[in-house]
């Protein structure tokens, strides 16, 4: 088995405000195939970008900031204003799901929606009527699969402590996993003050990756689910956000989509491209498609690149 990797910084020096592919990045731990959370490894290894055989600025992405990492030895393949603090949406349910699952909840617990899980600050709409009621494991699904806010904001609700106390267990697993350019507000992404960088975020999905429900239910294509609410039990049918997860032609292992009009497009994945596993941020595209042409330009990109480890300089290998 792999060695487990999560990710991190080599510093917070100015100089990474521009990352490029020639910076380094330095990772502790390795992703899981299994169940988890795990206990993270201290010790700390430095790793040379692979020299890959195209140059990174062919890909011209329409996203403001993005990085594509080697999830195995943590390399950086492409990076683009790696640093800049901006507002990260729904993305943000994926240290809602850990924060969750690191509770230790029941997961057969009964949820019910009520007026307090209403977005009023942008007035999103949702099908989960205040009454409904479904198990926590459930509203963790949709929250992931379908990025319901008011899913999302139920499991806050429903934790030790209430709102308040979950969102600082959320700040706090930030922290614990060197997210230093992080703060949440909320459990759903609607308020632009979940603010994060491309370099924390993938951070964030590798240590998602850890957690075999996250990588369920992200990856999960669509459902169809017995609700109960205050009229009667009825059937409701759900899809993924991410119309990649849906199309075939990707191989991917954790999927979260996010959109409020101060983050624009957002997309985090990690996908196995060219028989290689890789994390990949995509932050603030402009229009309804523009990051899935980024990753799909990504994906191409790095089908024509010679990632084998004879290809440029030698890169160390995980203990």
């Amino acid at each position: 088995m792999r060695s487990k990797l999560v990710l991190v910084l080599v510093s917070l020096l100015p100089a990474l405000a521009g990352a490029q592919v020639s910076d380094p990045v330095v990772i502790t731990g390795a992703p899981l195939a299994d169940t988890a959370p795990v206990v993270q490894r201290h010790s700390q290894l430095e790793f040379a970008p692979p020299q890959a055989s195209g140059p990174a600025d062919e890909l011209d992405l329409v996203a403001a900031s993005a990085v594509v990492i080697d999830q195995e030895d943590g390399s950086l393949i492409y990076a683009k204003n790696t640093q800049a603090v901006m507002p990260i949406a729904s993305i943000t349910k994926l240290m809602t799901a850990m924060v969750v699952l690191d509770a230790g909840l029941p997961l057969d617990d009964v949820i019910t929606i009520t007026s307090e899980d209403v977005d009023r600050l942008k007035g999103t709409s949702s099908r989960l009527r205040p009454g409904l009621r479904l198990p926590r494991r459930e509203m963790l699904r949709l929250a992931l699969m379908s990025s319901e806010n008011r899913a999302a904001s139920a499991l806050s609700r429903h934790y030790p402590g209430g709102n308040r106390g979950f969102i600082a267990a959320m700040n706090q697993k930030a922290r614990s996993l060197g997210m230093h350019d992080t703060h949440f507000v909320d459990a759903t992404g609607l308020n632009p003050h979940n603010v994060s960088t491309a370099l924390d975020l993938a951070r964030m999905v590798n240590a998602s990756y850890n957690y075999s429900l996250i990588r369920d239910f992200t990856t999960t294509e669509s459902i169809q689910l017995a609700v109960h609410d205050r009229r009667r039990p009825r059937a409701m049918a759900f899809q993924n956000s991410n119309a990649l997860v849906r199309s075939g032609t990707w191989d991917i292992g954790l999927s979260k989509t996010g959109y409020i009009s101060e983050a624009g497009r957002c997309l985090v994945m990690q996908a196995r491209i060219a028989a290689k596993p890789v994390i990949i941020v995509l932050l603030d595209s402009l229009g309804k498609v523009t990051r899935i042409a980024d990753a799909n330009r990504i994906k191409q990109w790095m089908e024509t690149l010679d990632m084998s480890p004879t290809a440029g300089a030698p890169r160390p290998r995980l203990m």
